[in-house]
């Protein structure tokens, strides 16, 4: 039970952290949109392009997988269906 309420408390803690967030966005939009939105779309771009680098990465420096050696065929079983 004690684990449960700690679980509570951080979640609590991120909801209360995400709304004071929105708020503090909101402000930002309305007394400086203008850069506020360039920082965002900055943001978001770079977190897109940084994760596509990353798969690409990953993909480049990842050893191929060993060929699976072939599987024997079991026989059926009398009476089944192939």
């Amino acid at each position: 039970m004690r684990f449960m309420a700690n679980d509570r408390a951080i979640g609590m803690a991120i909801f209360g952290g995400s709304i004071l967030g929105i708020v503090i966005y909101a402000l930002l939009l309305w007394f400086a949109w203008e850069e506020t939105l360039k920082v965002t779309a900055f943001i978001g771009v770079a977190l897109l392009l940084g994760i596509l680098g990353w798969i690409g990465y990953t993909m480049a420096t990842t050893p191929a997988p060993e060929p699976m050696a072939e599987i024997p065929e079991v026989p059926s079983e009398p009476g089944s269906k192939p």
